[in-house]
């Protein structure tokens, strides 16, 4: 994992918007659908094209395909992997049961959207028995980027055992820790097919803050923390092997517009995010509910191996940041690890994170991820204390 050696290098979470024409094929196929492949792999050779085209001109480092080969940054598994089938009954939040008018407003902003609350369950032994999605996954995303020479490196995203887990509910395995097993085992052959690739892997593991509000909302604290610690345990069988500092997490508390009044504190659950055999974590921090959270930081000090992502540009709202606002946050960012050279400024989620589930509009994207690296190049100034072109 490179490091900003010479001024805060820009990345981002991952997803980002999809056109029209291919939401509908993903969600089409998603469904079960007959859907021709060759217009399904033009319209994604394009869409990876414009992805990478974009990131380059807003100027960023660290880039990626933008998720636009998958319906969901997690529900497309069951596209990969056997054993699933059905429907899992997921729990909704606390905030969407406590507040129905937050439901609502949903159905009538996304109508056609994935599957998100009710994607298969395990019903049989699982197996990921071809690699070949993730594969040209990756081989598109290089063909694209690489012509432009568009990223200093590229990364590439999968979902943790501990979110697919609590997403494609269990209803085969005899307990919650052998089915997390079961999705380590074989969620190894993504995880090394996008190492073995050259590829930085981001773990996405949402599950290890927003599942507090969500499938473990009944437990107390304390039962959730020994939850969590059962989740990195897993995930950390699955990428043994993998060199910790090609690996990124990311954890977050859920990538929606409501309250968020049950969010777990990051001092609660740092210990154990610590606790994965990671070199980089990628936090939320530019939200109005956790941009005071780098005390947990001064709290519990970010390990000398890992670098720091934090989310210094919110993903669930319209408003632009200035870059007075990223450079600002991002020193902070600095001055609470220690190391300038250790902080890579991020997004605090994906903008695409479901297919036809995007709170921002598209151009106001692009002018978020080009504030997000000037504003990173204002911080590289103070910091070096030299102009960057």
């Amino acid at each position: 994992m490179i490091l900003s050696h010479d001024r805060i290098l820009t990345t981002h979470v991952g997803s980002l918007p999809r056109g029209e024409a291919l939401s509908d094929l993903l969600i089409r196929r998603e469904e079960g659908e007959a859907v021709d492949k060759r217009q399904l792999a033009d319209e994604m050779d394009r869409a990876v094209r414009r992805v990478v085209e974009k990131q380059a001109e807003a100027g960023i480092d660290i880039g990626n395909d933008g998720e636009q080969q998958r319906v969901g940054f997690q529900t497309y598994i069951p596209q990969r992997m056997s054993g699933f089938g059905g429907q899992s009954k997921r729990r909704r939040s606390r905030d969407h049961e406590e507040f129905p008018q937050l439901g609502e407003m949903l159905m009538r902003r996304f109508p056609k959207r994935s599957r998100m609350q009710n994607a298969p369950e395990a019903r049989d032994e699982l197996a990921y028995p071809d690699a070949s999605a993730i594969t040209g996954e990756v081989e598109r995303l290089q063909r694209c980027a690489r012509p432009l020479a568009a990223f200093a490196e590229c990364f590439m995203t999968a979902p943790s055992p501990g979110i697919i887990s609590t997403t494609m509910l269990n209803a085969y395995y005899d307990s919650q820790e052998a089915y997390l097993s079961a999705i380590a085992r074989e969620m190894r052959n993504e995880y090394f097919a996008i190492h073995r690739a050259g590829l930085i892997l981001q773990i996405d593991s949402p599950d290890l803050a927003m599942d507090r509000a969500m499938f473990y909302q009944d437990l107390t604290d304390a039962q959730f923390v020994a939850a969590a610690e059962m989740h990195v345990a897993a995930l950390n069988q699955a990428i043994d092997g993998i060199p910790r500092d090609r690996v990124r997490l990311h954890c977050c508390w859920g990538n929606w517009d409501g309250p968020h009044i049950h969010d777990f504190p990051l001092e609660r659950i740092l210990p154990v995010l610590y606790q994965a055999n990671v070199g980089g974590l990628s936090i939320e921090f530019s939200n109005p509910r956790h941009q005071h959270e780098y005390q947990a930081l001064r709290l519990n000090p970010l390990p000398e191996h890992m670098v720091l992502l934090p989310g210094v540009i919110d993903s669930t709202t319209n408003i632009v940041e200035h870059p007075e606002v990223v450079a600002r946050r991002l020193q902070e960012a600095v001055a609470v690890t220690g190391d300038r050279e250790r902080v890579i400024a991020s997004t605090d989620c994906g903008f695409g994170t479901f297919t036809n589930r995007e709170w921002v509009i598209e151009p106001a994207v692009w002018l978020k991820l080009k504030s997000l690296h000037e504003g990173a190049d204002l911080a590289s100034i103070r910091l070096w204390g030299r102009s960057f072109g």
